[in-house]
């Protein structure tokens, strides 16, 4: 006969007191503010409207799992840290899931997520990226005077035989290199690459689509085109000026450059010298690369410090004096970096083990998607609480990682949350301004 007795964990004993533990309890979850997840999904409509793009080749007669099941299990799986399919070999059977999911059995097992995953195509990565941008628009109440659209690449290590990648010299290892936009703190695009391709590869595109949406929508809008040294290239600062669109974009170093600012350099070692502070200079340069048609408006901050002299160099068509716009517009770029790692390290956007592309483009989605839902609450439910400016890992630690018993009925489902959770009022008050009614 099997043994139904579940196994005894044994702890040192306190007071000559056993400490014992089993995993016997029943219905309680780890994650009671899964159903935060749930109510700011259902006020963007985000999986729903998703779900309705994603082709489904099952007989209808004997599915189970719909799509959207499927995908708001996923997407809130990832925002509550449980990255692997494996993990939902389990998680499928925590009725605060089922629940947020709204269903009333066990949810889709790992070999139903993955065969979700493999019917992934190009066409539903437009259509998801499309929704992304439609997320975005909706989220402005007035037309914005001005946008600054953030371009960036990073790393995607990889330790299998995936399609696309490749080794990569500057990383130093196997890996994708996915391309990301963001506007503030809202992602607008995650698309993967491979990564033996310039680094700038169909930014250029993007930038087109995104410039020809948004000025359908918001024709007045002055959109901002910013970006790293690796996104300075000729043509796209060409189509920039030619469409009307402002840019500020670093630009590498190199001896011409070296020599027209060696004045400016020569005055920061000076000043460094007499102070023995670190030093900065800001001028304007005038400067006409090989590649381009014309001389451009080049903001040099000339650097010296300790370890020696460190000129950096941004070319921009915006107006405005030099060292407010590198210090408040340039520099700001630095925020993209922080949103870029919540997504790869807190909701597992590097999790790109399989060995066909698209379901690793999918993947990558997946984890835009649970950081939207996360990001929409935090700009409209947190706003001006001591969570305004966390990263998706405290919330997730904060609010979603709360004990709970689980009750459920034919009449109702109750939450029994933990007496001694320490966050109850900030709770109250997200539960509030998400559900004012």
């Amino acid at each position: 006969m099997p043994n139904c007795t579940a196994a005894q964990i044994d702890f040192p004993a306190f007071k000559r007191r056993k400490i014992q533990a089993q995993f016997s309890g029943g219905a309680i979850t780890s994650d009671g503010g899964v159903l935060l997840l749930r109510t700011i999904d259902q006020q963007l409509q985000l999986t729903q409207r998703i779900a309705e793009q994603m082709h489904d080749p099952r007989d209808p007669e004997r599915i189970r799992h719909p799509v959207v099941d499927l995908l708001r299990q996923r997407v809130y799986g990832l925002a509550c840290g449980y990255e692997d399919l494996n993990d939902h070999d389990t998680l499928r059977n925590d009725i605060a899931f089922q629940t947020a999911v709204e269903k009333d059995q066990a949810l889709g097992s790992r070999s139903t997520l993955c065969r979700f995953e493999q019917r992934a195509d190009r066409g539903l990565m437009w259509r998801m990226h499309e929704e992304l941008l439609a997320q975005f628009i909706a989220s402005y109440k007035t037309p914005p005077k001005s946008l600054i659209l953030d371009f960036d690449a990073t790393d995607d290590p990889v330790h299998g035989e995936q399609q696309g990648r490749f080794f990569h010299g500057y990383y130093r290892n196997y890996c994708f290199l996915p391309l990301y936009v963001f506007c503030g703190n809202q992602c607008l695009v995650s698309y993967l690459r491979p990564s033996n391709i310039d680094g700038a590869k169909h930014s250029w595109a993007i930038l087109a689509l995104l410039v020809k949406r948004l000025r359908q929508v918001w024709p007045d809008v002055q959109i901002i085109f910013r970006g790293d040294s690796g996104f300075c290239r000729h043509r796209m600062l060409n189509w920039c000026e030619r469409k009307g669109v402002r840019y500020i974009v670093g630009l590498a170093k190199n001896q011409r450059l070296k020599r027209l600012s060696q004045p400016w350099i020569e005055q920061a070692r000076t000043q460094y010298e007499a102070t023995q502070q670190k030093q900065r200079v800001f001028t304007d340069l005038h400067y006409k690369a090989g590649t381009w048609r014309c001389r451009r408006r080049v903001i040099l901050k000339a650097e010296h410090m300790s370890q020696g002299s460190n000129p950096r160099y941004v070319v921009t068509n915006l107006a405005g004096e030099a060292q407010t716009l590198y210090e408040q517009v340039y520099c700001a770029r630095g925020e993209m970096e922080n949103r870029i790692k919540e997504q790869q390290l807190d909701l597992f956007a590097d999790r790109t083990s399989c060995s066909l592309w698209w379901p690793n483009q999918f993947r990558l989605l997946l984890s835009t998607l649970a950081y939207t839902l996360i990001e929409a609450l935090r700009r409209i439910a947190l706003n001006h609480t001591e969570l305004a400016q966390a990263t998706c890992a405290t919330i997730r630690l904060k609010l979603f990682k709360i004990g709970a018993v689980v009750i459920r009925n034919t009449r109702r489902i109750r939450l029994l949350l933990s007496s001694h959770y320490p966050f109850q009022s900030l709770f109250r008050s997200v539960c509030q301004r998400l559900c004012p009614d």
